[in-house]
């Protein structure tokens, strides 16, 4: 008769894992941009679920691009919230500025000529309005800014890079991690801002709000 004794240690190998998943509240992205899922997920934040959101987003009178992000993102947020109780949430809203002026998204092909004409050879200033929701309810927001320049674009670059089409749904009319990244300079700030989404940010955020990020 063998008198060792049996180990059980291994009866459930992966009871400790699925402790661990479960425990890892549900987090929600409030945003229908591919490019915002996509960051996330460069650094493991990856969403449970994505939520767009229906809110007006139109510019109150006199409002600067430095409150309006804050207040979209914010409203998108809150949209959410209601919508997924008990989950972190992330929005976020971005925003092209140049002078006083808010340029948004094109709505056809003329006005993404007068943005890219107006943006060209110039400095411009892109604001990202975060803000976060935990599960109890608390809210946090931040506003993050990047100086990009602009080269001066010439007749035949402008109109192939309208005929891309490239410019359509993009705030300032370009994307700088696609055919429009050719058309900065330089920049000053956070790259994945420009993009839509600054990521030290949404990841301290979200670690110092109690969300398991590493």
């Amino acid at each position: 008769m063998n008198d060792t004794p049996h180990d059980t240690s291994d009866t459930h190998p992966d009871s400790t894992q699925e402790v661990n998943i479960l425990s890892i509240p549900h987090l929600v992205l409030a945003s229908a941009s591919p490019a915002r899922k996509g960051l996330m997920e460069t650094i493991d934040l990856i969403p449970d679920e994505i939520l767009p959101t229906n809110i007006d987003e139109t510019p109150n009178k006199r409002e600067n691009a430095k409150d309006y992000v804050i207040r979209i993102a914010l409203e998108k947020a809150q949209t959410a919230a209601a919508q997924c109780p008990n989950s972190y949430i992330v929005a976020a809203d971005t925003i092209a500025e140049t002078g006083k002026k808010i340029i948004g998204k094109a709505n056809n092909v003329e006005e993404a000529r007068k943005t890219l004409t107006t943006l060209s050879g110039q400095r411009h200033r892109v604001y990202t309005g975060l803000c976060v929701i935990t599960p109890e309810g608390k809210e946090a927001t931040r506003r993050v800014c990047t100086t990009v320049k602009f080269k001066r674009l010439n007749d035949d670059e402008l109109q192939a890079y309208l005929d891309s089409n490239q410019w359509q749904g993009k705030s300032g009319c370009y994307g700088v991690q696609s055919r429009g990244g050719g058309f900065v300079e330089w920049m000053n700030g956070s790259y994945s801002n420009v993009i839509g989404l600054p990521l030290v940010e949404v990841r301290n955020m979200l670690g110092g709000l109690g969300y398991p990020v590493i």
